[in-house]
């Protein structure tokens, strides 16, 4: 949905997922959002009632969601689905981004988790309940491409926990590297679960 079609709610939660992953929780300010997202500052407390912290947790729950959502086109993008070839679709999102944006933002949840995870038991659920919304569809897909349902969950657990730390790195170092050094060494790990089961059983 493009930023014009969204009703001001929307658009006041999608413009703190993107001041969230360029400034952080603490440098984002509600007149920030309200400035960004071309709302009247009014709006916020009528929308959201319970403050930044309600403003937060919902744009990182939209941003989980927004991960999810994108594995089912990452994969339609894919002429043979592999594990390791969603996991390079998935990173291949940030390098194309970080090409033009000088490496201005990172993830969102992971932002928030930074900030609030001490601070915030309410944010910290929302990271938690967001990472989940962003691995299921995950795990899902690794089953349906022939992985055992006992790996897909640490599977996609390692893949997201991987592209978090490369882009934590990319962003400090101001490179891609981590990001094509995690594609590079994790993509014939994943494609080598596909069928672990069915070859164990073989070997018995």
């Amino acid at each position: 949905m493009a930023v014009s079609e969204r009703g001001p709610r929307e658009r006041m939660v999608f413009s703190a997922a993107q001041l969230i992953r360029r400034d952080g929780v603490a440098a984002t300010g509600m007149r920030e959002v309200a400035a960004h997202a071309g709302a009247p500052r009014g709006s916020l407390q009528h929308y959201f009632p319970g403050g930044k912290e309600q403003l937060v947790n919902e744009a990182v729950g939209w941003a989980g969601g927004y991960a999810g959502d994108r594995i089912a086109r990452f994969l339609a993008a894919l002429p043979e689905p592999t594990p390791g070839a969603l996991f390079a679709e998935m990173v291949r999102q940030w390098t194309d981004e970080y090409a033009s944006s000088e490496f201005a933002g990172g993830c969102p949840v992971a932002a928030a988790t930074v900030d609030c995870a001490r601070t915030a038991a309410s944010t910290r659920d929302a990271a938690a309940a967001a990472f989940a919304a962003w691995a299921e569809p995950v795990a899902r897909a690794l089953t349906d491409m022939g992985v055992p349902e006992r790996r897909a969950g640490a599977l996609a657990t390692l893949m997201i926990s991987a592209l978090e730390g490369a882009l934590l790195i990319a962003r400090a170092e101001q490179d891609v590297r981590a990001l094509t050094a995690v594609t590079r060494e994790l993509r014939p790990l994943l494609d080598a679960a596909v069928g672990q089961d069915t070859a164990t059983r073989e070997d018995g």
